[in-house]
């Protein structure tokens, strides 16, 4: 995914035309380290570097190891195990591993965590995973001194990225041009900012015998939004640095830059608490991977343990019954109506599923148990590729199909090895809208890949 142009301007959204570079020496503002991974900023000569910093020798002819780090320690005084909560079907901290290794930029990609559970998810999403000692696994332990320990115990790694779990709107394109600054303009340390428009006003505490000033206007003289560039902070998507100035205690310092990303993608989950809200952020906004969604062809669909319950009912004269929710059969008609054929499969050769799929307009698949060989032969007899097929599956023999597909989806209570190997866990059970969900999620793709194939074709010079 290509960046739009203004997202690498220092002055986006500045209607005076005067276009500040991104390139600028900061001096980085102290900071509890507790809440900032920069403590504070790095003793600077004249030409922005940190003296303090000391050089390591480099052999003639290496290259820099370059390390994604991901912080994600288990406990969270807001949301239990928040670093991997589903958020939009996939884990939080998946989104960003995604970006992470999707860039290509990184020579490891690592999550540092003290939990069993994330580490599983980390090496689910193809990452290596630091298990952090307890020392640094506190509440009052700071990001910085979590980072350092990982330094000492990975001495091949030159430059860190400290990434943040909580910022699921990060694209490859970001990080690439952040190391990019590094690499090819020499900067030492570089972090993410956001462009604000907040007045900001003097805090005037409870019993406090004065009034508050204007900190950044003149109330006489308010600015509108489009005469003012507005302020650059941090919004917290990532901070990269050299080892030499990590181990003298600073995450900003020596030549440093900043990197602007555009107000859509700064969304941060600790401070967007509302759930729901973040998720529709997410669908919008989000990185979901390099596939080629809106070319999704074919839905690959398992009637027991998805598309039902695996209830099945018997009569008082002997009669089977099978129940399906009308929302299910409604999603498979969206997809229908989108140019999506939907395949119905069962491992079973029971004559309802036969009307079932009739009533539905879909094609039905029994007595069929190896799942990979069933969908190879659709794809082979309708010229198509995983990247044009979506699956629905709940159990081991739907694994490998869900590795593959290029959308893939479980219910809630699909078995564990299912669940690690899909791309979307729905919120709803099997037979009680997971169909639906994970139609509406394929729709909303399609959607919005074709939004952003549009938006590529506008000329950005004639606006």
């Amino acid at each position: 995914m290509d960046p739009p142009a203004e997202e690498f301007n220092g002055s986006a959204g500045a209607s005076s035309g005067a276009a500040a570079s991104r390139k600028h020496k900061l001096s980085c503002p102290g900071g509890d380290p507790k809440e900032k991974p920069g403590a504070g900023s790095a003793p600077k000569t004249e030409d922005g570097r940190n003296p303090l910093a000391k050089k390591k020798k480099e052999e003639p002819g290496r290259k820099r190891h370059f390390a994604a780090l991901i912080l994600a320690r288990g406990g969270s005084k807001g949301i239990p195990l928040k670093n991997i909560k589903m958020l939009a079907g996939v884990p939080l901290i998946g989104w960003v591993l995604r970006a992470a290794i999707d860039s290509e930029m990184f020579d490891s990609v690592w999550v540092s965590t003290d939990h069993d559970e994330i580490e599983k998810v980390a090496k689910t999403f193809g990452a290596q995973v630091h298990r952090r000692s307890p020392e640094v696994s506190k509440d009052s332990s700071s990001s910085l001194e979590t980072i350092q320990e990982f330094l000492r115990l990975n001495p091949e790694v030159d430059i860190v990225g400290n990434i943040q779990a909580t910022s699921p709107c990060l694209h490859p394109f970001h990080l690439k041009k952040a190391v990019e600054m590094i690499t090819e303009e020499g900067y030492e340390s570089v972090f993410s900012v956001v462009r604000r428009h907040h007045f900001r006003w003097q805090e005037v505490r409870k019993g406090e015998d004065r009034c508050t000033k204007p900190l950044n206007l003149n109330p006489a003289k308010r600015p509108r939004r489009q005469d003012w560039d507005g302020e650059l902070c941090e919004n917290g998507s990532f901070y990269f640095a050299t080892r030499e100035l990590v181990e003298q205690g600073y995450l900003q310092g020596g030549k440093m830059s900043y990197y602007e990303m555009l107000p859509e993608y700064s969304v941060d989950i600790d401070v967007d608490i509302d759930w729901p809200v973040a998720e529709q952020r997410v669908l919008r906004y989000g990185y979901f991977g390099k596939d080629k969604l809106e070319h999704v062809k074919l839905f690959v669909c398992n009637i027991e343990g998805c598309l039902t319950n695996g209830q099945v009912y018997l009569s008082a004269n002997g009669e089977e019954l099978i129940s399906f929710n009308i929302k299910d059969s409604v999603g498979i008609k969206m997809l229908q109506d989108q140019g999506v054929e939907v395949v119905l499969t069962s491992c079973s050769d029971c004559p309802i599923q036969k009307l079932m799929a009739r009533k539905m307009g879909c094609v039905l698949q029994q007595n069929e148990p190896d799942k990979l060989k069933l969908v190879e032969s659709l794809m082979k007899e309708r010229n198509l590729t995983w990247n044009e097929v979506a699956y629905l599956g709940y159990d081991e023999p739907d694994v490998k199909c869900l590795n593959l597909a290029g959308i893939s989806g479980v219910p809630p209570d699909a078995l564990g090895v299912a669940l690690k190997s899909a791309k979307y866990t729905c919120r709803n059970p099997a037979g009680e809208g997971a169909v639906r969900e994970l139609a509406e999620h394929i729709l909303l793709l399609k959607e919005k890949a074709r939004s952003k194939s549009n938006q590529d074709r506008i000329d950005r010079s004639t606006f």
